[in-house]
């Protein structure tokens, strides 16, 4: 297994990877607000290449036998016009997705993507990394926290 940045010869796999996730979140949404719209697949590649190229971002890919079966996407976005009002403003990577495929887990190939993408973001002088994850996700929550991430801030939900 080798760590490459993305090219486009791997393109259909990262977008089986993007809908291996999603339909892994679809089976865990316990509020069920998640959907796969038919054009999941083309779009959110097409979205997540899009934030890529527009806030200095990189997609690194793990590669087993010429197949990518982990990818890592992450930008390093501005702030918004007002953000300073109330927030020191250190610059961030944000990591956007990571996915490594069921059938590659627990070969610590996640671990590898990340420390990747945090390598790029230091280089980057990028004083923090920020990542989303979804509160039913408990394996990504181990994941992260045994890599030193914390929670920093909570939505709350409640249904009508």
């Amino acid at each position: 297994m080798k760590i490459i940045e993305y090219t486009k010869q791997y393109s259909e796999d990262v977008k089986d990877l993007l809908v291996e996730l999603e339909e892994y979140i679809l089976a865990i949404d316990e509020d069920e607000l998640d959907c796969l719209h038919p054009d999941y697949r083309e779009k959110m590649f097409e979205l997540d290449m899009e934030d890529i190229k527009e806030n200095k971002g990189k997609c690194f890919i793990a590669v087993e036998n010429e197949k990518a079966i982990g990818v890592i996407m992450g930008t390093i976005p501005n702030y918004k016009k007002y953000d300073y009002l109330d927030y020191k403003c250190p610059k961030r990577g944000v990591v956007t997705e990571l996915i490594v495929s069921q059938k590659a887990r627990k070969q610590k190939i996640g671990q590898q993507l990340l420390k990747t993408m945090e390598t790029y973001f230091k280089s980057q002088n990028c004083e923090y990394v920020l990542i989303d994850v979804f509160a039913y996700n408990e394996n990504a929550i181990r994941f992260y926290g045994k890599n030193n991430y914390h929670p920093r801030m909570y939505t709350n939900i409640k249904k009508l």
